[in-house]
C-alpha cells in the first residue's frame, strides 16, 4: 500500500453534523429566542433526562460549569480536601480549586484506565476526613462504579460523576451520568454529540437543580428588581447552542456505533502487535468508544524521555514509543494525541497528595522515575504515569473512511519495523 500524506487531514474527533441542527438554530433566530431561555433549552433538558434516566437536567454553558456547580452543591469549602481522578483532563479537577478545595489525586487501574477503588480505599485511610469524591470515566469507558460507590457510602462521601466523555455509555445497563449525587456531561465540539459548546448538571434532587438554575443565572432573587443575596454565575446554556444539541440528539446511537466500528478495526489491525487497546469491561459496561487508544507493551518500548513541552526518543528495531507514532501520524496528516497527562504530574498540582494502592504515591512516583519501581504484583506503582508513558490516542473521527483508517494502521505497524 502506497504511503503518502492524506490531502485532507484526518482528525482525532470532530463534530459530525446532520442538518437538523440548523433547523432548530434557525427556529431560535426566527422566533428571536437568542438568549438563555427558550424551547430548545427546555427540549434538550427533557431529552437528556429521558435518555440518561435522571430526574432533572440543567443546561449550562460547558461541562466545566456543570462540574463547578456540582462542587458548590457538594459544599466544598476552602482548604477542604477532595479526592479526584488522576488521569483525566484538567477540567475534572479545576472546579474543585475554584471553590478553594484541595485536590488529592487517586491513582488509575489498568482494567478500565479509571480511578482505582483499591487506591481510593487507601486514600480514605490516609485522609478519613474527606467527604467528596470526583470520578471521571476516561475516553467513554465507565470505571468500577459499584466498588467506588460502596467505598464512598461506607465513608459518607458525596460522589460527583464527570461523565463529560462518556455520554451514552452504560454500566450494568444504566447510563453514566446517574451514579453520582451530582453529575456532569459535556457537549464540547469534540464530544460524541455536540452543541459546539455546552454541558449539563444532572441530578435526582429538585432542590439541587433549582439551586443550579439560580446560581447559573447570576443568583437573581425573586424580586421586581435585580436582587442578589449570594454570588452568581453566567453559566446558562444559550438557546442557540441548545438548538445544535437538539439536532444532534437523535444521532447519539449512530455516532456510538461508528466509534465502536473504528475501535474494532484498530483492534483487529493491531492483533499481532505488542500493543493493547484501551480496555473495555464487557462483563459490566458498554462504552461509547469516544476515543480509540492504544498502549505499547513494555518490552516493545524504545527509549523515550519527555520534558514539560518536548519529547525525545531513540528508535530501536522492533520497538517504538508514543512520540514516534505521533510523529508518523503527523507526517501522514492525521491527528493523534498523548494520553491525558496525569494530574499529579502537572506543574500546577505537583505539590498535591497522590495516592496509589500502596499508599502515599509521591515516593512511589519518584521511585518509578528513578528505576521503574514495581509493587508486589510486579506492576508499576504509578499506574497513571505508566499508561501516559506507553499510551496514545488514535485518530477516532467518525468521518474517517475505512481506507484512511487502514493506511493509519499500516503506518503505525511500520513503526515496529
Amino acid at each position: 500500500m502506497e504511503m503518502k500524506p492524506f490531502e485532507k487531514k484526518v482528525w482525532l474527533s470532530t463534530p459530525t453534523m446532520h442538518g437538523e441542527e440548523l433547523k432548530y438554530v434557525t427556529e431560535a433566530y426566527e422566533t428571536n429566542w437568542m438568549s438563555t431561555v427558550g424551547k430548545n433549552i427546555n427540549e434538550v433538558e427533557r431529552l437528556v433526562c429521558e435518555k440518561i434516566g435522571c430526574k432533572y437536567a440543567v443546561a449550562l454553558s460547558a461541562g466545566t460549569a456543570a462540574l463547578h456547580m456540582a462542587v458548590k452543591l457538594a459544599g466544598v469549602k476552602p482548604g477542604q480536601k477532595v479526592f479526584c481522578s488522576d488521569m483525566t483532563f484538567a477540567a475534572t479537577v479545576n472546579p474543585v480549586v475554584y471553590e478553594g478545595g484541595v485536590p488529592v489525586f487517586i491513582d488509575t487501574e489498568y482494567d478500565t484506565w479509571n480511578m482505582d477503588p483499591v487506591a481510593l480505599e487507601k486514600a480514605f485511610e490516609l485522609h478519613p476526613e474527606v467527604k467528596v469524591v470526583v470520578v471521571a470515566h476516561l475516553y467513554g469507558t465507565p470505571g468500577k462504579v459499584d466498588e467506588i460507590r460502596e467505598i464512598c457510602r461506607r465513608h459518607g462521601a458525596v460522589i460527583i460523576e464527570d461523565a463529560a466523555e462518556s455520554m451514552g455509555a452504560t454500566y450494568k445497563g444504566v447510563q453514566t451520568g446517574t451514579f453520582g449525587d451530582y453529575n456532569a456531561i459535556s457537549f464540547n465540539g469534540n464530544k460524541i454529540i455536540t452543541g459546539s459548546s455546552g454541558g449539563m448538571l444532572l441530578t435526582d434532587s429538585l432542590e439541587a437543580a433549582n439551586k443550579v438554575r439560580k446560581w447559573s443565572t447570576q443568583s437573581r432573587e425573586n424580586a421586581p428588581w435585580y436582587q442578589h443575596e449570594e454570588v452568581g454565575y453566567n453559566y446558562r446554556m444559550s438557546n442557540v447552542i441548545a438548538g445544535v444539541v437538539r439536532g444532534q440528539f437523535p444521532y447519539l446511537e449512530e455516532h456510538i456505533a461508528q466509534k465502536k466500528a473504528i475501535y474494532e478495526r484498530y483492534r483487529e489491525g493491531f492483533k499481532d502487535l505488542p500493543v493493547s487497546m484501551n480496555p473495555v469491561d464487557f462483563a459490566n459496561s458498554e462504552p461509547n468508544y469516544w476515543l480509540s487508544c492504544m498502549m505499547i507493551e513494555p518490552q516493545a518500548m524504545c527509549k523515550q524521555v519527555r520534558g514539560e513541552a518536548e519529547a525525545l526518543y531513540i528508535h530501536e528495531p522492533g520497538k517504538t514509543c508514543p512520540t514516534e507514532i505521533l510523529e508518523k501520524l503527523a507526517w501522514l496528516n492525521a491527528e493523534g494525541r498523548p494520553i491525558w497527562k496525569p494530574m499529579h504530574m502537572q506543574p500546577i498540582y505537583r505539590m498535591h497528595s497522590f495516592v496509589t494502592r500502596e499508599g502515599d504515591g509521591r515516593a512511589k512516583t519518584n521511585a518509578y522515575i528513578a528505576g521503574g519501581a514495581v509493587g508486589a504484583d510486579g506492576k508499576p506503582l504509578d499506574v497513571g504515569m505508566d499508561i501516559f508513558q506507553r499510551g496514545l490516542c488514535l485518530p477516532s473521527d467518525n468521518k474517517m473512511t475505512e481506507k484512511e483508517q487502514e493506511i493509519i494502521i499500516q503506518v503505525i505497524r511500520s513503526c515496529f519495523d
